[in-house]
């Protein structure tokens, strides 16, 4: 037998020795993950009266990349405005409510019938009034979770064109609100992708009454999960 053979039939008799080399696991794959959940309450700021108080669905494809592009510090992805629409339920003349799926697939997914929108980020020239429409952030030291808390509040006139009194029998007024949804910012304003998407029962904005609406978007690993 040739020297070359032996020192060949060597080499693959140590390799078989030795303990293979485990497949590479991303350690997020193993041990990690990200859930996001939100909810919203839309309520009477001076009397306490809720009008809507339910969880939301999430757009996870567009929200994903709206995190990639703020956590990579890059100038679009980040909420910017909260749209409101009313296309979002069907009420028939005995008033019975149908209420249509949350758009949450497809990067151009938008509500069913937008009507109105409102800048709510408080760090944008945008924004008339950044007191009472803003985003802030919580997080207590130790929880695997952060809320971002998106507050908008439309005020006795606005919007611009609503009913004098709350008593409208007429589903389909431009502002009696069954849908809202935030939006990220894509360099213009009220062309952002739908991040989020709600439908709920009917809710007339008119000149008698102040509506506040308080949007929590918790972010939390897929460990102890916590809801909102």
């Amino acid at each position: 037998m040739k020297k070359q053979d032996k020192n060949t039939k060597k080499k693959e008799a140590e390799k078989e020795q030795m303990p293979q080399e485990e497949e590479y696991k991303s350690p997020m794959m193993e041990d990690g993950g990200v859930m996001i959940d939100g909810h919203i309450r839309i309520f009477d700021p001076e009397s306490g009266e809720d009008y809507v108080n339910k969880r939301n669905s999430i757009h996870f494809e567009n929200i994903s990349e709206a995190l990639a592009l703020s956590i990579g510090n890059k100038t679009t992805g980040f909420i910017h405005e909260m749209a409101f629409g009313n296309g979002g339920t069907n009420v028939d003349p005995t008033g019975v409510i149908t209420y249509l799926p949350a758009n949450s697939t497809g990067q151009n997914a938008a509500l069913y019938n937008q009507t109105y929108y409102k800048v709510i980020d408080d760090n944008s020239s945008l924004n008339t009034d950044p007191g009472r429409n803003k985003i802030t952030t919580t997080h207590v030291s130790g929880n695997i979770y952060t809320d971002i808390v998106v507050s908008c509040l439309l005020d006795y006139g606005e919007p611009s064109g609503q009913q004098a009194f709350d008593n409208t029998s007429n589903f389909n007024d431009t502002y009696t609100f069954d849908e809202l949804g935030l939006k990220s910012w894509v360099g213009a304003v009220d062309t952002g992708k739908l991040l989020t998407h709600v439908i709920f029962h009917p809710v007339q904005k008119s000149l008698n009454r102040l509506i506040q609406i308080d949007y929590t978007v918790r972010i939390q690993t897929l460990t102890n999960l916590t809801s909102i």
